[in-house]
């Protein structure tokens, strides 16, 4: 009767270590087990960037999930390299920011097989397989790019002369940035006198859209718009028009994606003329969804945030209040 009972103790422990052995399955997280997370961030390289990580590392804290961050430094060889170290240490739930859109096919299968999830924040990837995630939650990119490009149009309604416009893109190759570009040049189209002239990634940083702004200035002597595709390049830009001894808002106007306080602020000087948002507060509604997949509930493979555009008058009304 002993020898029994040391084997049903024996079989209730072998038991209790599959249901706790972090695979990463649903029963892995059953009973109390905190979830852990592992969270491969972009990087650092705009004031909405800072803000998207604050939201992520503050909604972790509050709902009691285990966050393991990584900072890729804008290197998709960094994030693919934090991914595997996550899978390695057997997480719950992997989420990320990719770099790009493209080759992340390997290591998301990686993650499926290891059976953890993954949720895509903020950028999506451009995989056929979408068994490979589970669910996108982030901003409709082409839509932001298509209110830019339709506030330039009626704006630009009474123009007699063609509008030169330079953009100012994102990060190459990721999807903001691709997306940004689409939904713009189709929304322009509905005005032919608008005209892309020159078109070059500032990385999404203030210093890569000084740069190329000043390149542009320095290249075409008569640019009347500039499309940036956040609010960081945006700044940068005003710096070198600024510094041509151009007036920012006036000479030359500018319409920038994000919403950040220190685009809201220009935006309220006249510096910058018209922002679409694009919120970075999306730490709550990753944490839910990492609940509800752990849990096993079926979630929507898309998942949109809902934001707004800011005239100059919008900007003064709400600067005050802006949590980023």
């Amino acid at each position: 009767m002993f020898k029994k009972s040391l084997i049903a103790v024996a079989a209730a422990s072998m038991l209790t270590l599959t249901a706790c052995g972090g695979t990463g399955s649903a029963a892995g997280n059953a009973g109390t087990d905190k979830i852990t997370m592992g969270f491969a961030q972009v990087g650092a390289e705009s004031g909405w960037r800072t803000a998207n990580t604050k939201s992520v590392q503050e909604s972790a804290k509050k709902a009691g999930i285990d966050l393991k961050f990584s900072d890729a430094q804008q290197k998709q060889e960094n994030q693919i390299k934090a991914i595997r170290s996550y899978i390695q240490q057997k997480v719950d739930v992997i989420a990320f920011s990719p770099v790009v859109e493209s080759g992340w096919d390997t290591v998301l299968k990686e993650a499926k097989t290891a059976k953890i999830p993954v949720i895509l924040t903020d950028r999506a990837v451009d995989s056929t397989d979408k068994t490979l995630y589970k669910t996108f939650l982030g901003s409709d990119f082409v839509e932001e790019g298509k209110k830019a490009g339709t506030w330039l149009v009626d704006e630009s309604k009474s123009a007699t002369d063609t509008v030169n416009i330079v953009e100012i893109q994102g990060t190459t190759g990721s999807a903001p940035a691709n997306d940004r570009k689409e939904g713009f040049e189709e929304a322009i189209k509905a005005n032919p006198k608008l005209k892309i002239i020159a078109s070059q990634s500032g990385d999404f940083t203030r210093s890569g859209g000084k740069q190329v702004m000043e390149a542009f200035l320095k290249n075409n002597p008569d640019i009347d718009v500039v499309f940036a595709h956040n609010d960081d390049e945006g700044l940068g830009a005003i710096e070198a028009i600024e510094a041509a001894g151009k007036v920012p808002g006036k000479d030359i106007k500018i319409v920038t994606i994000d919403a950040v306080k220190d685009g809201m602020t220009a935006l309220s000087n006249g510096k910058i003329n018209y922002i679409v948002e694009c919120s970075p507060m999306l730490g709550d509604q990753l944490m839910d969804l990492a609940k509800k997949v752990i849990a096993g509930e079926s979630v929507p493979e898309r998942v949109v945030t809902e934001e707004t555009t800011f005239t100059q008058e919008q900007a003064k009304q709400v600067l005050a209040s802006r949590p980023y």
